[in-house]
């Protein structure tokens, strides 16, 4: 256990002592029944003599390691997406670069798992922007990833939302996209609470008429959709999709709020999971999902309980700012050495916020080595001024 002085919500300092961490199994004990992917982040290079605010630097190993620690534990890995600061801080050179990385250290891992998200983040919305333009973008970074012999995420797409002036345009691009790919890929659905630029998605701002046009693509395509990402925070509305899809086509919820429910699931089906959280609370996920496997569905809740709290705080309003959070996790447990970020985002969340993540990640049992994150801690309220 550890002592230190922490601010209250109300900025109150006080003392914190640390708990006794919970121990997870380090492998698998047997293999999952849900498919379970971590949206991975990315470790920044703080050495690297580059303006943090306009270019990407990446200190390869870290990032890499990070994800062995993934597949070691049994979860694939959703690479380059969101949770690696895609579209904020991550650009699409440097994307592929990481999807490379990724993919060629996955084949060192048996059974290593990875799908990687392709989008137009390259292309700016600007006046003039048309829809071929948004297609040809997305080609140009589908067929950048096959080349690599990768497995695509399709991301939604900001040019997209921009150039789109009716439903009937979104299914344009998504047939033309959906027709050309060698594999099935999984959509992602992410909703305006996670970017602001994606707020109509699929040409309706009420997510219901949207879900018909989104269920609508993937009944046309159902060979060549192997699941949908749907980043709501609702569940009831993940729940309704996901009793839409054609057999065959998975649900991965993306739902940091809900996500034990959703993967344990109901006498009508149950979600898969690509969740930013599983970065965060990895060995957690792990054993809840071999607990799930040994069909001990109270054990699998009751490792998940705890973290709900947390992820809810990580995710908390504006949750564009959740990967800092993310990041100050894997900095307390030691999987880097530094609480820097790429595009500077470690200044997204307050010193108040940091604080209540670490008492929560403390009564989580996520704190792996609490006198090291007491340590660390102690050097970010060093940093803000608290002694």
């Amino acid at each position: 256990m550890a002592t230190l002085t922490l601010p209250g919500l109300d900025g109150t300092l006080s003392p914190f002592t640390t708990g006794t961490p919970l121990e997870f199994p380090k492998r698998p004990e047997q293999p999952f029944t849900r498919i379970a992917f971590s949206a991975a982040h990315v470790v920044a290079d703080p050495l690297a003599d580059a303006d943090p605010w306009l270019e990407a630097a990446i200190d390869w190993d870290a990032t890499i390691n990070y994800r062995r620690h993934l597949w070691s534990l049994g979860l694939g890995v959703a690479e380059a997406m969101d949770t690696a600061q895609r579209g904020m801080g991550l650009d699409w050179t440097t994307s592929l670069e990481l999807i490379r990385r990724s993919l060629e250290a996955a084949r060192d891992f048996p059974g290593a798992l990875v799908f990687s998200g392709a989008g137009t983040d390259h292309l700016q919305p600007a006046p003039g922007l048309t829809v071929d333009d948004v297609i040809a973008a997305y080609e140009e970074q589908v067929e950048a990833i096959e080349a690599l012999d990768g497995r695509i995420i399709l991301m939604a797409s900001r040019a997209l939302a921009a150039a789109a002036t009716s439903p009937d345009d979104y299914v344009r691009v998504y047939d033309r996209i959906l027709s050309q790919t060698r594999q099935p890929v999984i959509l992602h659905w992410l909703g305006e609470m996670f970017d602001p630029a994606l707020q109509g998605y699929w040409g309706h701002d009420n997510h219901m008429r949207a879900m018909d046009v989104v269920a609508d693509v993937i009944a046309a395509h159902a060979d060549k959709v192997d699941g949908i990402k749907i980043s709501l925070l609702d569940k009831d509305k993940e729940i309704s999709l996901r009793r839409r899809l054609p057999e065959g086509v998975r649900m991965y919820t993306g739902d940091d709020f809900n996500y034990a429910e959703l993967i344990a699931g109901d006498e009508e089906g149950h979600s898969d999971a690509l969740l930013g959280i599983f970065d965060a609370i990895a060995p957690a996920a792990s054993a809840a999902l071999g607990r799930l496997a040994a069909d001990d569905l109270d054990g699998f809740h009751r490792i998940l309980a705890p973290t709900v709290p947390l992820s809810r705080h990580i995710f908390k309003a504006p949750t564009r700012f959740y990967k800092t959070g993310v990041v100050f996790m894997a900095y307390l447990n030691g999987h880097q050495d530094h609480f820097t970020m790429v595009g500077g985002q470690q200044s997204a969340r307050s010193l108040i916020h940091l604080a209540e993540l670490f008492r929560l990640a403390d009564a989580a049992g996520l704190l792996r080595d609490p006198d090291l994150a007491a340590a660390r801690m102690r050097h970010v309220l060093a940093v803000h001024g608290v002694n």
